[in-house]
């Protein structure tokens, strides 16, 4: 099996469920059983996982793969990232204002006087909202809010976001705020 030219994670395979071959599965899609929608899935190392059975319990998928029969075999999955084609995610669907994170991966951040401020990494959320990581060249990998303020505007056709560099917090403005590095004098009595 060749790699995937251009893959896609849908999701993370945790620990077995039950005797007969199931596990579990942190699906990355917005419904855990949509999971089986698309197809085959692929692992890094070149192996592909047909879905046989697919239901949802607690957030979290459990899936029957082929080939898949005992608990033994369901263990030693786990920790294994599924991915599928990026031309199995259906454009069709999405509205002009939507699009699929997996596309935002390698997209150049730059502000309105075109000054590139690095390229998009990865995205995360750590349970307050999405953030985008940017990386430059020479430079350390920055966090920026995935908001309508930070990020003025995709451009999936150019490859560029428009950003605010002051909203994302990359150049500070003048007045003090939360987290500003600047001290304030101390006030009489401190």
């Amino acid at each position: 099996m060749s790699k995937l030219q251009n893959p896609v994670l849908m999701g993370t395979i945790g620990a077995a469920q039950g005797l007969r071959g199931e596990v579990r599965v942190k699906s990355y899609t917005l419904d855990p059983v949509s999971l089986g929608d698309y197809g085959n899935l692929h692992s890094e190392d070149g192996r592909v996982f047909e879905v046989l059975e697919i239901r949802e319990q607690k957030e979290m998928a459990i899936v029957r793969f082929r080939g898949v029969n005992d608990r033994t075999a369901a263990e030693a999955l786990r920790g294994l990232d599924l991915y599928i084609e990026r031309d199995k995610l259906p454009d069709e669907e999405l509205d002009d204002d939507e699009f699929f994170y997996a596309d935002l991966e390698g997209l150049e951040a730059v502000d309105a006087t075109g000054r590139s401020h690095g390229t998009v990494s990865g995205i995360f959320d750590f349970g307050a909202g999405d953030l985008l990581e940017l990386k430059g060249p020479g430079k350390r990998p920055v966090l920026i809010p995935f908001s309508e303020t930070a990020v003025i505007e995709i451009d999936l056709e150019n490859g560029r976001l428009l950003i605010d560099p002051v909203a994302a917090g990359l150049e500070g403005g003048d007045e003090e705020g939360p987290g500003s590095r600047k001290r304030r004098p101390p006030r009489e009595g401190e």
